[in-house]
């Protein structure tokens, strides 16, 4: 992958970090995530809520099931998932739809948007006909769907902006692989407010295109996003001189981006406050904003009942508690639901 970059850096001059972060992750011949599978996991280079156990997935079926039931139990629907990994997650919520709701799980058609060959495969692998896995959403008719992007939007790429001290220029990337000014970032940092110089940061100036392009799969849509990140006041507190950009390796986060590229993660927090911006320029609008501590305790109140008494359900509490406890992952990760046409409140 380095070399690759390398020889279309002396080509065509220094790229932007962007075009450097998705080469990096997505090119399909030597990007991290097109190379191989496992990255997610104990084994691997990084922990999501996923590699707790099955309980995420059965838990985030309570609500879709819950989903389904506020939209008149429609006969045909679409759960869209976007980042799906090697498909772990869509067969944990499939398997803890069909215990909890049989009617909405045969109702149900599971998509998976991929559009890397490797990935794909892996998913095909796991879940077999279970799932229509797709590179393009819009190959696919519009249902009545909900859209789940777990830890997708902090791995989406971004630009690397800079401070003057009275603007803002953009960073890119150059034969000796550094970072070096490549222009004015005034239009891609127009919502930053003034810092010092040499104060640095992302900005992700394509999350409208991103989000808008599955709207055509979703009718009515509702779209659940789960990530990491800030609301803006506190993504560029004058404190963050550095940025959050983050790469991570055998669970070992790293802080230098260009390092190594196509063999380690790379990720930015997310902006909160874009990704509200986003929701509401393309006709949605958010009706949740909350940590995923809370977000899941709420849908798992019937289930946390029912296991009163029992003498079995130890390990289950241990993995709620993973998911849920501020200490762990219950307030690193936030949950953001928004939906368009034909609103309703959120389940």
């Amino acid at each position: 992958m380095r070399g690759r970059l390398a020889r279309e850096i002396r080509e065509n001059g220094p790229i932007g970090f962007a075009r450097f972060m998705a080469a990096a992750l997505y090119d399909p011949q030597g990007g991290y995530y097109a190379s191989r599978t496992g990255q997610v996991g104990r084994e691997g280079d990084f922990f999501t809520s996923v590699s707790a156990g099955p309980l995420f997935g059965h838990l985030l079926a309570r609500h879709l099931a819950a989903f389904w039931e506020h939209r008149g139990r429609p006969g045909r629907w679409r759960i869209l998932e976007v980042g799906a990994h090697d498909g772990r997650l869509a067969e944990d919520i499939l398997e803890g739809l069909a215990d909890l709701d049989a009617a909405a799980a045969d109702a149900a058609e599971y998509a998976i948007v991929e559009p890397l060959d490797t990935l794909a495969a892996a998913q095909r692998q796991r879940l077999g006909e279970r799932v229509v896995v797709v590179d393009d959403p819009a190959k696919l008719d519009p249902l009545p769907g909900i859209l789940i992007g777990n830890e997708v939007l902090d791995a989406l790429p971004c630009h690397l902006v800079e401070s003057t001290g009275e603007g803002w220029v953009e960073l890119g990337v150059d034969g000796d692989f550094t970072l070096t000014p490549i222009g004015p970032a005034d239009r891609i940092a127009r919502s930053l407010p003034k810092r010092p110089a040499g104060y640095r940061t992302e900005v992700r100036s394509k999350l409208e295109d991103f989000i808008r392009g599955f709207l055509s799969a979703l009718s009515p849509a509702r779209m659940l996003w789960i990530d990491y990140g800030y609301e803006r006041d506190e993504y560029y507190a004058e404190g963050r001189r550095e940025g959050t950009l983050r790469t991570f390796s055998r669970h070992r986060a790293g802080d230098d981006p260009l390092d190594s590229p196509g063999t380690r993660d790379i990720s930015a927090h997310v902006d909160f406050t874009a990704l509200h911006e986003a929701v509401e320029a393309c006709g949605g609008k958010v009706v949740r904003f909350e940590n995923q501590g809370r977000f899941l305790t709420e849908i798992a109140r019937p289930w946390l009942l029912s296991l009163e008494g029992r003498t079995d359900a130890a390990k289950a509490l241990r993995n709620f508690q993973t998911l849920t406890h501020p200490g762990q992952l219950g307030s690193r990760f936030h949950v953001v639901e928004a939906e368009w046409s034909g609103a309703l409140q959120a389940p």
